[in-house]
């Protein structure tokens, strides 16, 4: 072999997709990251980045990875299906699972987000101290700021970690609210006859 080996090897990065950089990156990351943190470091532009990171999430479908996207910001997860061999391969408790009310607290949390407490407890009907303290402390959901209304409570929002929970790589894969059209059209003809 020759001393040209080495530094041929190298250069190999320059030739490598997009897609490739993006997963050494995203691998490496200690958190999500923004578009525009991977095109800085790149030195591309941040539509070049979205192009590759769509890239990116096609190929990892069909691994044992997956792109998560959350606000703007994105990382590297492992697939969803694989917790329980993940869990058992690194001697984990079982996940903690979330009782009823945790759950109700946390999908008005989801679905209404950002949302403040008094709003959370006029929904449920009861007060959510207890399940929100609990929630903030799974790391499921976060503050995210604070209410222009009457004393400034605080505004609550999901968290990275809540969508790794649920196997989801983005908000907006949540089911829909809206209920089934037969549901719908059968109450209207029950209010009609």
């Amino acid at each position: 072999m020759s001393d040209s080996q080495p530094f041929a090897e190298e250069n190999h990065e320059s030739e490598l997709p997009l897609s490739s950089k993006l997963e050494a990156l995203l691998f490496v990351a200690a958190e999500p990251v923004s578009t525009a943190q991977l095109a800085t470091a790149l030195d591309v532009a941040p539509s070049v980045v979205e192009r590759g990171l769509n890239e990116l999430d096609a190929s990892l479908a069909t691994r044992g990875l997956r792109l998560q996207r959350n606000v703007g910001r994105f990382q590297l997860t492992t697939a969803p299906q694989f917790s329980e061999l993940i869990e058992r391969f690194l001697g984990l408790e079982a996940t903690t699972h979330l009782s009823r009310a945790a759950l109700e607290t946390l999908a008005i949390i989801a679905y209404q987000q950002p949302v403040t407490r008094p709003q959370i407890d006029s929904i449920r009907g009861v007060n959510s101290d207890s399940m929100m303290k609990s929630l903030l402390n799974k790391g499921l959901i976060m503050e995210s700021g604070r209410s222009d209304g009457p004393g400034r409570p605080f505004l609550y929002s999901t968290t990275p970690e809540f969508l790794q929970h649920f196997g989801l790589n983005s908000i907006l894969e949540m089911p829909s609210l809206v209920k089934p059209e037969e549901d719908v059209e059968s109450h209207d003809d029950m209010l009609k006859g």
